[in-house]
C-alpha cells in the first residue's frame, strides 16, 4: 500500500461521521451518510490518479492548472479533481482541500440529515461540559469555605 494512503486514511476517518469503504475493486470511499467526500487508489498501478475530492469552480479551475493536477475521470462535471503525483501539493494543503470536500457534500445532505449528523455531535458536547464541570464544582465549593 503506497505510503500517502495512511496519512490520507487517518485525516479522513478522523472528520465527524466519516466512513471508509472499498469500491471499484482498488479504489479507497470515504464518505459522510453515504455521499463520497475523497476517493484514495489503493493499486496506484491499475490508474494514474492517487486521490481525487471535490471542490469550488474556481478551485477546480485553479487545480486543474497544476502539474500532477487533473480534472477525475467519470467526476470532472461535478468539480472533483484527482491528483497523479502526490508531492504536487504538499500535506497540509491537500489535507485542507479533503476538508473543503467534505464540508460541500456535508452542505449538499438533506437538511434532515445534516440536522440528525449535528444532533449527535451535540449529544457528545454536553456529556464532555459535565465532566468538565464535575471536576470544578468540588474546587468552587471549597474557595466558598474559604
Amino acid at each position: 500500500m503506497a505510503s500517502y494512503i495512511d496519512w490520507v486514511r487517518a485525516f479522513c476517518l478522523s472528520l465527524p461521521h466519516a466512513t471508509e469503504d472499498v469500491k471499484w475493486e482498488h479504489n479507497l470511499l470515504f464518505r459522510i451518510a453515504g455521499k463520497m467526500f475523497c476517493v484514495a487508489n489503493l493499486e496506484p498501478g491499475m490508474s494514474p490518479t492517487k486521490i481525487a475530492f471535490k471542490c469550488t469552480p474556481e478551485k477546480f479551475a485553479e487545480l486543474v492548472e497544476s502539474e500532477g493536477i487533473i480534472p477525475a475521470p467519470y467526476m470532472a462535471h461535478n468539480h472533483w479533481v484527482a491528483m497523479t503525483e502526490i508531492d504536487a501539493l504538499r500535506s497540509p494543503e491537500i489535507k485542507e482541500l479533503i476538508r473543503d470536500s467534505y464540508q460541500l457534500v456535508l452542505a449538499k445532505l438533506p437538511k434532515k440529515t445534516q440536522a440528525a449528523l449535528s444532533q449527535t455531535v451535540s449529544t457528545k458536547a454536553p456529556a464532555k461540559a459535565a465532566k468538565k464541570a464535575a471536576k470544578t464544582k468540588p474546587l468552587r465549593a471549597a474557595k466558598r469555605r474559604k
